[in-house]
């Protein structure tokens, strides 16, 4: 193992053969569940309720935010590269109110807060952000820099400003390795 990639104790339900670097915040470790085989590097940041299945990976710097109200929830060999941003839920910025989570609520802008579903077999590039109430199909890659505000259907893999379906991935070879690691 390398000397900054430390195994440390998964809050709540951990499991086998994970590895979560040390400066990851976890800020409702209640909330959140964590399979096996998964890895998390350093300066992750969770404010919401998090679900991961089997085989996930989520680079360095990434953030999934939204509150304690907010759910994430990723299936099994998925990932989120370095820098990614999901966004379970967030203030809508129109003028309404302040933008401060401190200030009691009357004072507040309204927000959005809709759960967030990251597919099995699905790739997120570096810096991509994921905008509430989204659903990202099963073995959907989205490419470096992608902003995801619309569902994305399975097996595609989406890139450009806007995001749009570039190619087909290989489903069945996917799915091949799947099964040989006892995953139908």
């Amino acid at each position: 193992m390398s000397e900054f990639l430390q195994s440390v104790p998964w809050p709540g339900d951990a499991s086998k053969d994970n590895f979560v670097h040390s400066t990851c915040v976890v800020k409702r470790p209640e909330l959140c569940k964590i399979g096996s085989h998964c890895a998390i590097d350093g300066f992750f940041w969770c404010t919401t309720a998090l679900e991961m299945g089997d085989y996930i990976h989520i680079g360095p710097h990434v953030s999934i935010i939204g509150g304690a109200d907010a759910v994430v929830k990723m299936g099994n060999f998925s990932s989120l590269a370095a820098g990614c941003r999901v966004i379970a839920g967030t203030d809508n910025y129109n003028g309404d109110g302040f933008q401060v989570p401190m200030v009691p609520e009357k004072y507040r802008d309204s927000t959005t807060i809709e759960p967030i579903h990251i597919g099995n077999y699905v790739g997120v590039g570096t810096n991509v952000v994921i905008l509430p109430g989204v659903t990202l199909g099963e073995g959907s890659v989205v490419a470096t820099g992608g902003l995801v505000k619309e569902n994305l259907k399975p097996w595609m893999i989406y890139a450009g400003d806007p995001l749009r379906p570039v190619k087909r991935r290989k489903k069945d070879t996917i799915l091949n390795m799947a099964k040989e690691l006892g995953y139908e």
